[in-house]
């Protein structure tokens, strides 16, 4: 049907409605207005996908890290990865963890504010119980943590929470700060209920056992260096300078390796049986004239083109040409 309806088409319509030939339920209808979408403003999102992503690769590297270093510790091998990175509330993050629990408390500047460190009841009773010489095995029960305890297992998390400076290097220089420990999560009134937080959940794998951390970032804390979890500003950060900086250093470290040079002057084709007889003082004839380039190696790979001389007392070789025409870029 058109836009615009024609006199004849009205009145045909019209006539077709008073004979009961068409329903006013059969006439076009008015577009669907778009729907919607739900925002609770109890909740609002504060990171965006890609603050989310970039928490995730941060801390992705900081399982690898960890779990080096749990290994070390407890003797045993520790798999731990992320589970998930979401946005959820303080209040949502506090009644989610068990009562008691140990909850370090630590600051990591630049960051502002506290950052919030939780390890699963049943995790801290299996480190001690490796820590002191037992097997790490069974299911432990959930009591309240001795002085005792809370000293090792400080001893612990101060070595976990120090290794977040290694997984953050690549965005930021950052350094940690343990404030104190706390076993009722209840009592932590650092934060507003409402107040939007980043969770970062592990788990960690001992003994065929699965037990949980949890990071907790406040939003407040890392308000001021949200421009810096965008994947692309690591790379766009690369000045100049930067870059020149870079290359030395590799160069710096590219000095201490030892290689293996050789120069083969020329080669000939002889029999097995002139080998055999070969005596002090015989000549052999090569097939490079006196003016060819000789070969350079490089771990007995052929590199570059150069020309035999003498350096002082010393024999030397001059390098002419590169070999490898294929590659474009030389330093």
């Amino acid at each position: 049907m058109a836009d615009v309806l024609s006199q004849n088409e009205i009145d045909d319509l019209l006539a077709a409605l008073s004979a009961g030939e068409l329903t006013p339920d059969e006439l076009p209808k008015e577009e669907e207005k778009q729907k919607v979408k739900p925002y609770d403003f109890r909740s609002p999102q504060k990171f965006s996908k890609e603050h989310i992503r970039t928490l995730e690769l941060i801390h992705d590297n900081y399982a690898r890290i960890i779990s080096n270093y749990l290994t070390a510790q407890v003797r045993i091998n520790v798999k731990v990865k992320v589970e998930s990175v979401q946005q959820i509330t303080y209040d949502e993050f506090i009644h989610s963890v068990p009562n008691p629990t140990i909850l370090t408390i630590f600051k990591m500047p630049p960051l502002s504010g506290t950052v919030l460190f939780e390890i699963n009841p049943q995790f801290v009773f299996e480190v001690i119980d490796l820590l002191l010489g037992g097997s790490g095995v069974g299911k432990f029960k959930i009591k309240e943590f001795t002085d005792i305890d809370k000293n090792i297992i400080n001893v612990v998390n101060s070595g976990l929470i120090s290794n977040l400076k290694l997984a953050w290097e690549d965005v930021m220089d950052v350094e940690t700060e343990v404030e104190g420990i706390e076993t009722n999560p209840a009592l932590n009134q650092t934060l507003a209920p409402n107040d939007p937080v980043a969770l970062i959940t592990f788990s960690v794998e001992m003994n065929g056992i699965t037990t949980f951390i949890n990071i907790c970032i406040p939003y407040l804390s890392i308000e001021k260096v949200l421009d810096k979890l965008v994947v692309q500003y690591w790379f766009q950060d690369n000045d100049e300078g930067t870059l020149n900086e870079s290359r030395e250093k590799l160069r710096k470290r590219l000095d201490v390796v030892d290689m293996h040079l050789s120069c083969v002057l020329g080669t000939s084709d002889i029999t097995v049986g002139q080998f055999l007889n070969l005596n002090i003082g015989d000549v052999l004839t090569l097939k490079e004239k006196t003016t060819s380039p000789v070969k350079l190696m490089v771990e007995d790979k052929a590199y570059y083109n150069g020309k035999p001389g003498i350096i002082g007392k010393n024999m030397g070789v001059e390098i002419l040409d590169i070999i490898d025409k294929d590659v474009e870029n030389y330093e």
